[in-house]
């Protein structure tokens, strides 16, 4: 059994000073033309990939996954539904690095431009998963925005170069979900639901992540918070690899490149969205 994936720890709490810099428009990018497993480019191009994977929890036999496999390209949007219980975020949380499957392998691995693996897949320790738990604000427990995106940061003192790089990727977080004009003393207990989001996206953007998981990104949310935030996953999946799960799927089935329903019993199977979603 190969686990490739190891969970981004979001940094946090040291004051730094963020410099002013000319805004430049994160989105810029253009996706190239889509293959059926993973984006070309014109060299090469990653899928993060699961094969085979199965779960039981330690001192139990009672499967939770049965040979789930799947892969999803670089800089894409994939989207498992499925009913409650049926395993959803037991896979997340095994994507995450939380728990380690009981058989099979999660990895990303590079491909070359005629479709075959380019090299070993993608170390433990070289891949970065952040994700975002169903709810996250609740989790929030600093006074401000800045130390609630900063805790965990390094708290010695660094060189001017290591608080230069800290705050660049702080700037670049804020301003892939639209915080670069927010007021960084505000408790983010008083934001407004969307903006919470926003805050928690960006904690775990500061390590730009291989694969961005969300669990229910739109659960809790009155409608005009829900439109900015598929808004805002529209724009980062230029940026990033990104894997939800969720039941809203009217909401989010345009930005969707590649779904799944997770059926009772742990058995993952690819299947386009429901029409009725599309109407």
């Amino acid at each position: 059994m190969v686990h490739c994936v190891s969970s981004s720890t979001p940094f946090s709490g040291m004051a730094i000073r963020i410099p002013v810099t000319k805004s430049v428009n994160p989105f810029s990018k253009r996706l190239g033309s889509a293959h059926r497993r993973c984006f070309r480019t014109s060299c090469s191009y990653s899928c993060f990939e699961v094969k085979d994977v199965h779960y039981r929890p330690p001192g139990t036999q009672l499967n939770l996954l049965r040979g789930v496999s799947f892969s999803l390209p670089e800089k894409s949007f994939g989207l498992i539904f499925g009913q409650s219980g049926s395993g959803k975020t037991t896979l997340l949380q095994l994507l995450a690095g939380l728990n380690e499957p009981t058989a099979g392998s999660i990895c990303i691995q590079r491909y070359n431009s005629s479709g075959d693996p380019d090299g070993p897949s993608k170390p433990l320790a070289s891949v970065k998963v952040g994700i975002v738990f169903q709810f996250p604000e609740r989790y929030f427990i600093a006074d401000s925005v800045l130390d609630e995106i900063t805790f965990g940061w390094p708290r010695q003192r660094g060189s001017v170069q290591l608080n230069e790089q800290l705050a660049l990727k702080l700037e670049r977080a804020f301003n892939w979900v639209g915080l670069d004009r927010f007021s960084l003393g505000k408790d983010p207990q008083s934001l407004s639901g969307g903006y919470k989001r926003r805050l928690a996206l960006a904690n775990q953007l500061i390590e730009v992540p291989d694969l961005l998981v969300l669990d229910e990104p739109l659960a809790g949310l009155d409608w005009k918070a829900r439109a900015d935030v598929v808004k805002l996953l529209k724009h980062l999946k230029r940026e990033v690899t990104i894997l939800v799960v969720s039941h809203d799927l009217r909401e989010l089935a345009p930005l969707v490149d590649r779904s799944w329903r997770m059926e009772m019993g742990g058995h993952l199977r690819e299947e386009s969205l429901p029409t009725l979603t599309l109407l």
